[in-house]
């Protein structure tokens, strides 16, 4: 985690810097620009790349920020960042998934349902939208009842 938080504050500072050299160089086109070539479109700063730029510095910054804040709370080193770690150190418990469920499957008829209707028409949203309810209902209560209640 180190290496990565690292990594950001570098892309940070990396971006920060383009976005004040992006904007320099806007200004300095922008006074060597004849007025007869371009007399409306070009203002001086060219904001949507300045902006841009600063918005990758600004989230670089956040990431990094939260990385060493979740380093300093963990209380101690990732096994990625130890030496002499072993692959099975880095291996826990993810989660319990089932492999024979369809609720995954109704689900992504439901949302392709919706964002189409989102794109053609908004009645197929109307489909898709209580199929999209239905399946995430039936994913969260899966093992509710039945043969797979626990």
């Amino acid at each position: 985690m180190r290496v990565n938080t690292n990594l950001f504050w570098i892309l940070a500072v990396f971006f920060g810097l383009s976005a004040a050299g992006y904007t320099i160089w806007s200004l300095i086109d922008f006074a060597n620009t004849p007025e007869q070539i371009e007399p409306l479109t070009h203002t001086g700063v060219e904001w949507v790349g300045t902006i841009g730029i600063a918005l990758g510095a600004l989230l670089s910054i956040l990431i990094a920020f939260y990385l060493t804040i979740a380093k300093r709370a963990q209380g101690g080193e990732l096994p990625e960042d130890v030496m002499t770690a072993e692959i099975d150190d880095g291996d826990p418990e993810v989660g319990h998934f089932s492999p024979w469920s369809w609720w995954p499957m109704v689900l992504a008829l439901g949302l392709a349902f919706m964002f189409l209707g989102f794109a053609v028409g908004i009645w197929l949203a109307f489909i898709g939208g209580p199929i999209v309810l239905i399946a995430i209902i039936g994913w969260q209560y899966e093992y509710y009842r039945n043969f797979f209640a626990r």
